[in-house]
């Protein structure tokens, strides 16, 4: 199934963090924190101004970001976890 975000909301693909310390220690799956970083799967057409003229999003598909840690809220599409949210959750883009 196809989706698309309305407005200036972004549908976001978590990345998976490595499973190892610096230092070399095994992180367990239930110590885990869930990354805040992602990828940009789909994007909004962008919010409207006060004249009705869209406002070009800033992010596009297949950026790589970083949001806040209680960011989005987590679907499921085609049995795949991802978070949609609005643009101004996303902190930035990594390059």
């Amino acid at each position: 199934m196809a989706f698309t975000p309305l407005h200036d909301r972004v549908l976001v693909r978590r990345v998976e963090s490595d499973e190892k310390t610096a230092g070399g220690l095994i992180i367990p799956d239930n110590a885990k924190e869930k990354p805040a970083e992602g990828e940009v799967v789909s994007v909004g057409a962008g919010a409207k101004d006060d004249d009705g003229d869209r406002i070009a999003m800033d992010v596009k598909a297949g950026d790589r970001i970083l949001f806040g840690k209680w960011s989005g809220t987590e679907i499921t599409i085609d049995g795949e976890e991802l978070l949609i949210m609005k643009e101004s959750d996303i902190l930035g883009i990594m390059s």
